[in-house]
């Protein structure tokens, strides 16, 4: 990946974004569209919308989310310790110990969770579960007055990582579940800006919000483009690391770094999804397939029955340990899926039959 490029791709993964609080990511986002887009905005529901040839037809839009998963603030005590819930799906087992980050009052604060030592938890107590009501947040606040000077409730948090590289071209990061396949789709916009491209469709590029907590700002943002054609971005399960052998049998071998996810199954468009395969036959793009039978539950479910109904499709960025606070992807998977999709929209044409 290109410096310019990763150094974008660094900032956007290091904003904090939980579901609702998009506004900082969502700002890099529409960044990322200047110089070379038609048109940048943003809807009143917090989604951001780049358009390439707005005059081209049909329109079709690239869509992924901008949030994560995070922590709402809820219960402050007369000790000045915070109670919080979970924004999205979180794993509590993951919780206990870590450091985090909210965004208070007048800035962001740093806290870490709280838990019972193991040396004090007794009997049947040690081999529970942790639940989340077990837990809360200290900012070494003297008291409740102490604390709400900095804090108020219904503030948000996340887990306290930063981007760092890995070998053989992995990232790690928090939160890189969503942002990858929205910088996958701004990047596939650049790319069908540039001269060696000659879209005839209108490609709408949306970084969408509140996918984690029910996928609303996707169907909004569909909603309001009206597209004929949606390819939606994410990230799914890598099947490659230990302790994945039953879900290999579900999922498939799907292996960080070997390419982009395509979907196929009952809430993909058959013709669209020979489509994104016959492209990466041509252009030599790496893939692999995941069998979906039903409902993808991300982004290409919520958008298919939109209106009158869209030709969708799902591509989708291998990932490790998703939901935690290390999620490890392939920056080459990533610049893969942004060529796949560049290329197969590049064939798009009004009157082509997706039917």
């Amino acid at each position: 990946m290109e410096k310019g490029s990763f150094d974008f791709v660094k900032r956007y993964l290091e904003t904090v974004c939980p579901s609702g609080f998009e506004a900082e990511a969502s700002r890099v986002w529409r960044e990322g569209c200047e110089g070379w887009t038609s048109r940048v905005w943003r809807d009143i529901h917090g989604n951001s919308f780049a358009v390439v040839n707005q005059e081209g037809a049909p329109r079709v839009m690239l869509a992924s989310h901008t949030d994560e998963i995070g922590l709402l603030i809820t219960n402050i005590d007369d000790s000045g310790y915070l109670y919080f819930t979970e924004i999205g799906n979180w794993d509590p087992q993951i919780l206990p110990g870590q450091r985090v980050w909210i965004q208070g009052k007048s800035g962001q604060v740093t806290g870490a969770i709280g838990r019972k030592p193991i040396y004090l938890l007794q009997g049947e107590e040690r081999e529970k579960a942790v639940k989340l009501e077990d837990l809360w947040i200290d900012i070494g606040a003297a008291d409740k007055e102490e604390a709400q000077e900095l804090i108020s409730i219904g503030n948000s948090a996340v887990v306290a990582y930063s981007f760092a590289t890995l070998r053989n071209d992995l990232v790690i990061a928090r939160g890189a579940d969503g942002r990858v396949g929205a910088w996958v789709t701004l990047e596939a916009a650049w790319l069908l800006a540039q001269p060696q491209f000659s879209p005839k469709a209108a490609i709408y590029a949306v970084g969408t919000v509140q996918q984690e907590i029910g996928l609303r700002g996707m169907r909004i943002g569909a909603f309001g483009i009206d597209p004929k054609v949606v390819i939606a971005v994410d990230v799914d399960f890598a099947t490659d690391t230990p302790a994945m052998d039953t879900p290999r049998k579900q999922l498939g071998e799907i292996k960080v770094g070997k390419g982009p996810i395509i979907s196929c199954g009952a809430n993909i468009n058959s013709a669209l999804y020979e489509m994104l395969v016959s492209t990466a036959e041509e252009k030599r793009i790496p893939y692999q397939i995941k069998a979906t039978p039903r409902g993808t539950r991300i982004e290409a479910e919520a958008i298919q029955p939109i209106r009158a109904g869209v030709a969708t499709a799902l591509v989708s960025i291998p990932m490790r340990y998703m939901h935690s606070p290390c999620e490890i992807i392939s920056l080459e998977d990533m610049e893969n899926s942004a060529k796949l999709l560049a290329y197969t929209v590049e064939k798009i044409e009004e009157g082509m039959d997706f039917l």
